[in-house]
């Protein structure tokens, strides 16, 4: 798939599209201030009361599980399957899955009962939703690199029908046949929490205004990379780079 970004970014900024995020409370202001600078419009909720009418407006809807407990779980549940009626995409970020039974049992709890169009992970994550004791764990962190879970993630694809993304040093993007690679980024990524929760929040956003799945994802991994290889070139270490990257997604077709 040769497909740039840009021309899907300036629709993005046109519509700014709204984005209703159930995320977990670490990558919750990161992720909004990140959606905001590239020019959509995140809400942020915990409330089963305003679930539906949070549905009905808004474009596309987060499931991160990155600090689960029963009630969200439940609301999540709720929103997802609202959405699905609404035919309106669901990206499923299944944080941790691998590390607990509980986290691996709630993503594919979600997985069976709000049909997620886009489920995007790192290595770990994807491989642990096909076989759980597929790879040892180490908290949410990925042990094993992305390529590794490349089959796994076809695997879950046809099982799911849902675009599989696999974060990593190179991303992957797959339906199940097709499979496509984004590279750059830099390393200091995996040293800034809520990243991969950003690469999650942006997919939604890209889903939001493109209706190929795939090349909404294709756009947010392109996003994501060029963003922060373009604020590695002025900071000296991850504090910064964060900062630099908000400043760099906001900038994305203004500058060079």
């Amino acid at each position: 798939m040769q497909s740039s970004f840009f021309s899907d970014l300036l629709v993005l900024r046109s519509q700014s599209p709204l984005v209703y995020n159930l995320t977990n409370t670490v990558a919750a202001s990161f992720t909004a201030n990140a959606l905001l600078a590239l020019g959509a419009s995140p809400i942020m909720s915990n409330a089963i009361k305003e679930a539906d009418e949070l549905c009905d407006a808004s474009a596309s809807l987060v499931l991160n599980i990155g600090t689960l407990d029963d009630n969200q779980l439940h609301l999540m549940r709720y929103a997802g399957q609202r959405m699905h009626t609404l035919k309106r995409p669901i990206i499923l970020d299944p944080v941790g899955a691998g590390a607990t039974t509980y986290r691996t049992d709630a993503a594919q709890e979600l997985i069976r009962t709000c049909h997620p169009t886009i489920i995007r992970g790192n290595a770990n994550e994807i491989s642990s939703l096909v076989n759980p004791s597929s790879c040892s764990s180490h908290g949410v962190d990925a042990t094993i690199s992305s390529s590794d879970a490349v089959e796994s993630a076809k695997t879950l694809s046809l099982q799911t029908n849902a675009i599989v993304v696999i974060s990593g040093q190179s991303d992957y993007i797959t339906d199940g046949h097709i499979t496509e690679v984004v590279t750059g980024g830099t390393v200091l990524q995996t040293r800034i929490t809520a990243m991969g929760c950003t690469a999650t929040a942006i997919t939604a956003a890209f889903a939001a205004i493109q209706p190929d799945p795939m090349r909404a994802c294709v756009d947010a991994m392109q996003v994501m990379s060029l963003a922060a290889e373009r604020a590695q070139e002025r900071t000296q270490g991850p504090g910064t780079l964060a900062a630099a990257f908000i400043d760099k997604l906001y900038l994305l077709g203004l500058t060079k």
